[in-house]
């Protein structure tokens, strides 16, 4: 019998050779190859020479005026060249090592051939001849390799939809497709791959983008509600225990985190499974709301743990929460690959956690290895979590049975990821600073300018000021022509040292001597501190007022702002320098956004547009879905539609019916058991 998961070996021609191709285009089964849509069209409606543009892709009709002439140049290179009438004016077609055309030209024969117009030669690069120019005739272009060619991709579609058409079903309710005007899956798919005319294809693309949101979405409210609804762990906190702890602390509250931590413990109390994403800008204040989510945790007699994704955040969260906690009732440790290098006291540590006499864990990846046990484990933290593949948070949350999940990311999610990467979660926001943060000056200076940049850089430590240079490398290298950190480290010694003490942090020294460093320079001990982006995340030095970023156009936005974060978090007026020669006007563009704006969520918007959704988190590590039509930013609209639509039809307890016999039920259902595509 006949299905659309049968492989794509049983069209005729696909042997081995061809399957292995196919397979490396991620085309595995007809529905794979049905859905192996073209990403542009070659316009084959013949067109006036007055309406061509020079160095256009055109169709043109005419006349053979001259025999075919085929010379030969090189070892295994020929060119066939011609002349066409069309109308009154006569020009010359050449076709490159194509000589087999030959015998399709004959003269006094009607020809229409498409390539490339060169205007001021009167002569078009031919590409190929077309068998018949009808005026509305588009051609698609499809994704090839060297062992497949798109002419062949193309073959095979056309076969698998005349065998195969017959078992594709409408997934998208009747009652939206009549809504919005959609065409049926059928109809969607035969005119992605073969339209009659552009306006049928964009007709189509409308339909298939619409599916494509509305399917993720429906599969993302699916796991929203059964994660909701599934029985969790129900953590009756102690209120006045956690109202006395938020009322101890050193400063208030903004509104937007008392916001937030109402949504979290409104969670934390019911018996549903939280999976909630709190995001923030640079020093918002995410830190508190997991310390006050953690100790809820523990004021109702379970275990809670924060991962992080480096040893010097790590480290510095512990002694951030060692003092928030000063006087209460609570056990914390730090867990990390330096614990596990002294053999005694990680397995002191491990007994003390799996017999739950150990409150918090603040750790690394260190966290999720397998001797790794919890008594009694209620919430999962995770910090900068697109850092972490989803696999690495899988393992933690599974310690235990079904905690309670918070992924933080101070990455700023444009409202567009957020309904794509993290439909399934429900998303917490604190879109506010603390009072009293001064806004941070941003500068940005030429490389001849480098000069200024250290005199200034003096002028701050003469007001007993500290300051960060952050290098792009750590060692020279001859493939970039970029300041490593070593090179700068010496350079800016010679610079200040004596009268000021200069440090230098990489990545590829010990876990002991990083935090060394950081403890000299957090102790005032280090006045400069030459670093590479491993001071990106988390590092927290108030007294520190200038950021200097060297080849700052080898950077993402995203991680410029994460760098200028380290900075501005005290009470004195911080700067960020950015050194600059971008080669491009999307390097120009991104020096411009980070001099006009300080706010986070802007410049994650900026970010998308400029590089395009699949690059600002890592599309493989934060889940980022790849849409083979829509696209988030420019189709932003559609989304959102998708997402209400798809919600409306999950809500619905009849769509939960096991008895269900509805497709888009089975294809929820099959999709998120095998991964499949459709059935």
């Amino acid at each position: 019998m006949k299905s659309l998961n049968d492989s794509i070996s049983v069209l005729p021609g696909v042997g081995p050779k061809k399957m292995v191709a196919l397979n490396k285009l991620n085309i595995n089964t007809i529905a794979d190859l049905l859905g192996a849509y073209p990403f542009r069209y070659e316009d084959f409606a013949t067109r006036k020479l007055s309406e061509v543009s020079d160095q256009q892709k055109v169709a043109l009709k005419g006349t053979v005026a001259s025999e075919p002439v085929i010379s030969r140049f090189g070892r295994k290179k020929n060119r066939l060249n011609f002349r066409l009438l069309i109308e009154h004016d006569v020009i010359m077609v050449t076709f490159f090592n194509q000589a087999y055309l030959a015998k399709q030209v004959e003269t006094g024969k009607s020809l229409a051939v498409y390539g490339k117009w060169d205007a001021k030669r009167q002569s078009l690069t031919g590409i190929k001849i077309l068998a018949a120019a009808a005026d509305d005739e588009l051609g698609g272009v499809y994704r090839s390799s060297k062992e497949i060619k798109q002419s062949q991709v193309k073959k095979l579609v056309a076969e698998a939809f005349k065998e195969y058409q017959e078992l594709i079903v409408d997934l998208i309710p009747e009652k939206l497709r009549h809504k919005y005007r959609l065409m049926s899956r059928k109809e969607m798919i035969r005119n992605i791959h073969f339209p009659d005319n552009q306006k049928i294809a964009k007709l189509a693309r409308r339909t298939g983008v619409f599916e494509e949101f509305f399917l993720f979405q429906v599969k993302m409210q699916y796991l929203k509600r059964h994660s909701r609804i599934k029985n969790g762990i129900q953590i009756k906190y102690d209120l006045q225990k956690l109202r006395s702890f938020i009322a101890g602390l050193p400063f208030t509250l903004t509104p937007a985190q008392k916001r937030v931590v109402n949504e979290i413990c409104y969670d934390l109390h019911h018996k549903y499974h939280m999976n909630r994403l709190l995001q923030g800008d640079v020093g918002s204040g995410k830190t508190i709301v997991a310390a006050i989510a953690l100790y809820a945790a523990v004021t109702a007699g379970f275990q809670a743990a924060l991962m992080v994704p480096t040893e010097i955040l790590a480290q510095q969260h512990a002694e951030k929460f060692v003092q928030l906690f000063k006087g209460l009732d609570v056990n914390l440790v730090l867990l990390t690959s330096a614990t596990a290098s002294k053999a005694k006291q990680r397995r002191e540590l491990l007994k003390n956690l799996e017999n739950g006499q150990i409150d918090i864990v603040i750790g690394t990846h260190a966290l999720i290895q397998d001797d790794v046990n919890f008594a009694k484990i209620g919430i999962v933290v995770t910090d900068e979590q697109h850092r972490f593949g989803v696999s690495q948070r899988q393992v933690l949350r599974q310690k235990g049975k079904s905690p309670d999940v918070l992924m933080m990311t101070a990455t700023p999610i444009p409202r567009t990821l957020a309904l794509t990467a993290y439909g399934e979660m429900e998303v917490s926001t604190i879109d506010e600073l603390p009072k009293g943060r001064k806004i941070i000056k941003t500068f940005w200076l030429k490389n001849s300018q480098l000069a200024q940049a250290y005199s200034f850089i003096q002028k701050q430590l003469k007001e007993h000021a500290q300051a960060y240079i952050v290098s792009p490398l750590i060692a020279e290298s001859e493939m970039m022509d970029l300041k490593n950190a070593e090179e700068v480290y010496a350079k800016t010694k010679k610079l200040f040292e004596p009268q000021y003490h200069v440090g230098l942090l990489h990545g590829k020294m010990s876990s002991d001597e990083k935090r060394q460093i950081m403890a000299a320079f957090k102790d005032h001990q280090i006045d400069v501190l030459v670093s590479t982006t491993v001071i990106e995340v988390g590092v927290d030095v108030t007294n520190a007022t200038v950021m200097m970023i060297l080849d700052a156009e080898r950077f993402g936005l995203a991680q410029l702002h994460q760098l200028r974060g380290r900075v501005g978090r005290g009470e004195r007026q911080s700067y960020c320098l950015l050194l600059a020669d971008p080669k491009n006007e999307y390097g120009v563009a991104r020096m411009k956004v980070m001099v006009q704006t300080n706010d986070g969520f802007m410049i994650a918007q900026k970010d998308l547009e400029l590089r395009g959704q699949g690059d600002i988190l890592g599309s493989k590590q934060a889940g980022m879905p790849e849409f083979k039509l829509g696209d988030p930013v420019a189709d932003l609209n559609v989304l959102q539609v998708a997402q209400k639509e798809a919600a409306q039809v999950v809500n619905n307890p009849a769509f939960d019916d096991s008895q269900n016999k509805d497709p888009l039920f089975k294809y929820v259902k099959h999709s998120l058991s095998t991964g499949m595509s459709f059935d």
